[in-house]
């Protein structure tokens, strides 16, 4: 009886040898190609090489060795079928039973700095060809290409059931696949191509983590990376803290985009999607204390970030009585502050510390799912104050212009219809995800309470009528930065001209859904 073959051909060779030589014991005849055979043949291990079963040596530059009949022909061949074995028999093709193939480190190249040149020459062709094969004929083939796999390969062996057949060919689809789209965004970006101008956009993600459940009980929930993104909150590393669910990284997103908007040294603070508070003081302590007072009770279980390394005054401030959060970020942490976070008494047990690469400053894209499909954008990235132009007599005194910065960085963090009020340096109130703009208005002047008089004050979207800006001006609100581009923008011009307001349009909207 023939012995059966298996074909091994790895870039990552983590436990390799190991499975070879289990295959080995089972009666496999091993193939392989460059360093996975001088691998194997160092552990001791008796391989032929691809060349030998070809007849060809391998060619330009190692980009042509597997790409045979008589490597594919095994790869492809029903055995369960006689004119095919006929076949196989007068080609002299020998079936190859198991493939091993994991793909060239094209990730790896391209997070690291790299010229063109050196991606492409990443890019796998042979490895993928096999695995689909393989894959295909997976009834005949058992096809390998993760490492967590070589155990219980072993231990099917020599009967594989079906099922594993197939999970194992479905697992290799989705190898290839996610694969494909790295070099697929990869070349349409670095053609100059807008990814999202053209006809097919395929995007693929490497699960992280599962859930215990998603964002309610009922529903599944995992993370996902996407391997061309290297910056942002599912990049981070959790130095402490029990594991995190679906709704505290949507969280921890918020307030991690927000920070990273604000000045050095700021802290922010999210609940349920919106900011709860937001400030910059002399420290980091006094930048959570500021942000917690503009709304304590929704602070309380939120997720605190901080622009910058988490210092030892910012855990005292979050470890003092009265505090409690899910999730604390920044772009590392203290040691001090990390042994206090795991000595305080209840708070060691609770508490997800998670150190983070801050955003970047350029377009990424945002996908969510809508029945049938998704909607896919860039990121909401502001184009600055550069286009900023005051629309009334009366301008922003310098103070009210920083303060106008400040909350312009927060509102884009909101939800529609979002409306901002602020100094300088800290959040007062917040007016999030109403159905109609004025009332978003009346909340944020309600929490904000009498810090509102001199106070600024952001909207998201332009105001369709000039109730707002009364209801604002009736607070003390003494300016306003909003986008414009109302039917009836002159009339709340003029109302702010009437009632001594300062205004400024942005030019931008920031619409949040």
């Amino acid at each position: 009886m023939t012995k059966p073959r298996a074909l091994l051909s790895v870039t990552d060779k983590t436990r390799v040898v190991e499975f070879a030589c289990g295959l080995a014991e089972r009666g496999f005849e091993l193939i392989s190609t460059g360093g996975t055979a001088k691998a194997l043949r160092e552990a001791g291990l008796k391989v032929t090489d691809v060349s030998e079963v070809t007849g060809f040596p391998e060619m330009l530059n190692g980009r042509v060795k597997t790409l045979h009949p008589l490597v594919h022909g095994g790869l492809l061949g029903d055995t369960r079928l006689d004119s095919h074995n006929k076949q196989m028999d007068e080609a002299g093709i020998a079936p190859i039973t198991l493939l091993c193939v994991n793909l060239y480190a094209f990730e790896k190249t391209i997070s690291a700095p790299h010229s063109i040149e050196e991606a492409i020459e990443s890019i796998d062709i042979g490895g993928p060809a096999m695995i689909r094969a393989a894959a295909k004929n997976h009834a005949n083939v058992l096809v390998v290409v993760e490492p967590e796999d070589y155990e219980r390969v072993l231990k099917a062996l020599p009967g594989p059931p079906p099922a594993l057949q197939l999970e194992l060919a479905a697992k290799a689809y989705r190898h290839t696949a996610f694969y494909d789209s790295m070099v697929s965004r990869y070349l349409t970006q670095a053609s100059g191509q807008p990814l999202l101008e053209q006809e097919k956009l395929s995007v693929g993600y490497r699960r992280r983590q599962g859930f215990r459940y998603g964002e309610n009980p009922h529903q599944a929930g995992a993370l996902y990376i996407d391997p061309l993104a290297s910056q942002g909150i599912a990049q981070a590393e959790q130095l402490w803290g029990k594991d995190l669910s679906y709704n505290n990284l949507m969280d921890a997103d918020g307030a991690w985009e927000l920070v990273a908007d604000l000045p050095p040294g700021s802290c922010a603070i999210i609940k349920h999607g919106n900011p709860c508070g937001a400030a910059r003081g002399a420290d980091q302590g006094d930048s959570y204390r500021i942000a917690k007072a503009s709304d304590p009770i929704s602070a309380f279980g939120g997720v605190a970030a901080f622009h910058g390394r988490i210092d030892l005054a910012a855990a005292t401030a979050m470890t003092e009585k009265g505090n409690f959060l899910e999730v604390i970020i920044g772009s590392g942490f203290d040691d001090e502050a990390v042994t206090l976070f795991k000595e305080r008494a209840g708070w060691g047990q609770d508490v997800r510390l998670l150190a983070a690469p801050l955003p970047s400053d350029k377009p990424s894209l945002t996908v969510r799912s809508i029945g049938g499909g998704a909607i896919i954008q860039e990121t909401d990235v502001d184009p600055g104050h550069g286009a900023w132009k005051v629309v009334t007599k009366k301008t922003p005194t310098p103070e009210q212009r920083k303060a106008l910065e400040f909350i312009w960085a927060i509102v884009q963090h909101v939800k529609s219809n979002a409306i901002v009020v602020g100094v300088e340096d800290r959040l007062l109130g917040v007016g999030a995800g109403q159905m109609n703009r004025v009332q978003s208005v009346r909340l944020a002047l309600e929490q904000a309470g009498e810090t509102a008089k001199g106070a600024v004050l952001a909207s998201d979207a332009f105001f369709p009528f000039p109730d707002s800006i009364e209801t604002a001006a009736a607070a003390g609100i003494s300016a306003i930065a909003q986008p414009g581009g109302s039917k009836k923008d002159q009339d709340v011009i003029d109302k702010a001209e009437e009632l001594g307001v300062a205004m400024i349009f942005t030019g931008t909207r920031h619409f949040r859904h």
